[in-house]
């Protein structure tokens, strides 16, 4: 199909609505017409035909009057000629109403004014009573001419049937010559355009680009087929562009393949990193690996910014490696970068004023440095120099790349310096911890030893056995303290939490005091509560072992009681049946413990109350918070 030649869209001819309606305008025109006429011709019969009827009862009227003058009944004959003149007045003008008209012609005038002059002179003879009546002869006379009025109205209506019947089939013909025409114009101007438009769309499905439809008319079918020319040749134009076009996305698919596996590769590379060191080595070596670089140097700063310190580095050599192990801010092109300034790419030319590092990397024979800043929310923890030997320009989605990949590492960088941090917490935690228990019960038994030890010598100079023996007693018995001292301690720093709740960690505690101390024990467990963290776990089995060693110590009893309560809080009680004491007397070695187990409490958001009195024994009690509490978070005290 070749293409019109006008495909300008402009329309100079009727459009396609236009032609529909002005053809239905004027077959609907044709048919008024037609109708109109039928109806008009209708209406001057059915008048016509009520004229006849009128007409005939003129006769009947005439022969009436004959009849009613012989008999002498002259009342009956004035009403019947007054019947008489109302019909022939009827006649004469007509009635829209019925409707009766008379189709006059000149030889019907004549007839009716025939048939009126006859009326006047018959009426005013069979009106006057004393007069000659009309003879028989003179009435048959009378209606002979009615009756050819009568005819001349039939022939007249004869004539308009004949044009009726001429009429209605032209009509008819009317109607099939419409039919015909609008079947004919529809296929002009509605199915033929949409065919060519079908068998142009099917030369489109069937890869024919070069397809065109004919535009012969400027109506709304005709933009239909040239908007259909433009798309055969914006999808030719495509066609034809597309496999460039697939060679280019294909292209930038794999790119951004290779970013996202870059990056997957950083981001696995920095979350196996466990220090400094491993992850700025692997990190320079995959950087460069997927830059192109050929050299990368991975530099570190202070929170001054006077000296960039190298990391590591990957393809540079060794003896320039050496002499930027420490680099200055402002002594070379690297070490320029700022939080905010973004990737800077910089030509190093081969003059004499550079600095000392840039005719090291001449040297070398590098001529682009592309440097990369590593922030992290904005401040400036290093810096990323990547070296070419070539000129290289970094488009859009490798400064992105090259960016993330920074942000990566700084996170990582800082993530491994606050782990640091956080271990060396612990430690100095764990330290402060040990030097408290240490002080606590070591210290004291050691310096008990060393007033034992004084007291020794002082009874060794006099010489007095009884003396010297209490005062071996002493000693003997102050080092078994301290070694029980030492084991619990060791159980301290061993406690752990148990998996199975509280119960079974509290029986493990007092089994290892009943074994030491040979006083048997009782546990009791009330409710079932939500169990407590495993941090309040250890601290509160910390404060009953530090309440179990203050019975083996001071208390001197024959039992042990330890009572559970889970419901509504957390509550631990220790009793026993011991000596007592008073606690406003703060008698000795039972100050240390107390104080002890205060703090833990006081760690984990808890209460603890001691209540005794001197032979009544001893009643500790350990008192958590509610759920949703401090408890639940032992640090936050």
């Amino acid at each position: 199909m070749d293409a019109s030649p006008d495909e300008s869209g402009g329309r100079y001819g009727w459009t396609l609505t236009g032609k529909i309606a002005a053809f239905a305008a004027a077959f609907l025109a044709l048919s008024l017409l037609a109708v109109g006429g039928t109806a008009w011709l209708s209406w001057n019969l059915e008048g016509g035909a009520a004229a006849v009827n009128e007409a005939g009862r003129l006769r009947m009227l005439s022969y009436r009057l004959a009849w009613s003058a012989s008999q002498g009944d002259h009342a009956e004959v004035r009403a019947q000629a007054v019947e008489f003149d109302e019909v022939l007045a009827e006649l004469r003008d007509g009635d829209p109403a019925r409707p009766l008209f008379v189709p006059w012609d000149s030889p019907l005038r004549a007839r009716f004014s025939r048939v009126g002059g006859d009326w006047r002179g018959l009426r005013a003879r069979w009106l006057d009573p004393e007069g000659s009546q009309p003879s028989r002869a003179e009435v048959d006379r009378f209606v002979s001419g009615i009756n050819a009025f009568v005819m001349g109205i039939e022939r007249r209506l004869d004539h308009w049937v004949a044009a009726l019947h001429l009429l209605q089939i032209g009509l008819a013909t009317l109607v099939v010559l419409g039919a015909l025409l609008m079947i004919y114009a529809g296929y002009l101007l509605v199915l033929a355009p949409v065919g060519r438009l079908h068998r142009g769309v099917a030369a489109l499905e069937g890869g024919d680009f070069t397809a065109r439809v004919d535009i012969d008319s400027h109506d709304e079918l005709g933009d239909l087929a040239r908007g259909f020319n433009r798309m055969a040749r914006h999808l030719q134009s495509l066609y034809g562009e597309l496999e460039e076009r697939v060679r280019i996305k294909t292209a930038h698919l794999q790119a951004q393949q290779k970013r996202l596996a870059a990056l997957y590769e950083i981001s696995r590379l920095v979350s196996r990193a466990q220090d400094l060191d491993g992850l700025a080595t692997g990190f320079v070596r995959a950087v460069r690996r997927l830059a192109g670089a050929d050299g990368v140097l991975l530099r570190w700063t202070d929170d001054r910014r006077e000296h960039h310190a190298l990391l590591a580095s990957d393809g540079v050599p060794e003896s320039m490696a050496a002499e930027e192990r420490c680099l200055a801010t402002g002594t070379c092109h690297c070490g320029m970068t700022t939080a905010d300034s973004g990737i800077i790419v910089r030509r190093i030319g081969p003059d004499g004023a550079s600095p000392i590092q840039a005719r090291l990397c001449l040297r070398e024979g590098y001529s682009t440095v592309v440097s990369v800043p590593v922030a992290l929310q904005r401040r400036l923890l290093g810096e990323l120099d990547l070296l070419y030997r070539d000129p290289v320009e970094l488009d859009t989605d490798q400064r992105s790349l090259l960016e993330a990949l920074a942000g990566h590492l700084a996170s990582a960088m800082e993530g491994l310096r606050s782990a640091a941090r956080e271990r060396e917490t612990v430690v100095a935690k764990e330290r402060t911890l040990l030097a408290r228990e240490l002080h606590d019960s070591i210290a004291q038994s050691l310096a008990f030893l060393k007033i034992q030890v004084q007291l020794l010598r002082a009874a060794l100079q006099s010489g007095s056995k009884r003396e010297i023996d209490a005062v071996l007693g002493e000693l003997d018995e102050g080092v078994r303290e301290s070694q029980a001292d030492v084991r619990e301690l060791l159980l301290h720093f061993r406690t752990r939490a148990s998996d199975t709740g509280v119960e079974s960690a509290l029986r493990s505690t007092l089994q290892k005091f009943e074994l030491q101390s040979g006083v048997p024990t009782r546990l009791s467990i009330e409710g079932h509560g939500v169990p407590p963290d495993a941090d309040v776990q250890i601290q509160v089995l910390h404060v009953v072992q530090e309440a179990l060693s203050n019975v083996r110590k001071h208390a001197r009893a024959s039992r042990v009681d330890v009572r559970v309560r889970s419901e509504p809080r957390w509550a631990f009680e220790i009793a026993d049946d011991g000596v007592g004491f008073d606690p406003r007397a703060n008698p000795p070695g039972t100050k240390v413990g107390i104080q002890i187990m205060r703090e833990r409490a006081r760690t984990i958001g808890g209460t603890l109350q001691v209540d005794s009195s001197p032979g009544r024994g001893t009643t500790v009690v350990l008192e958590l918070p509610a759920a949703g509490g401090s408890a639940g978070n032992p640090h936050g005290a």
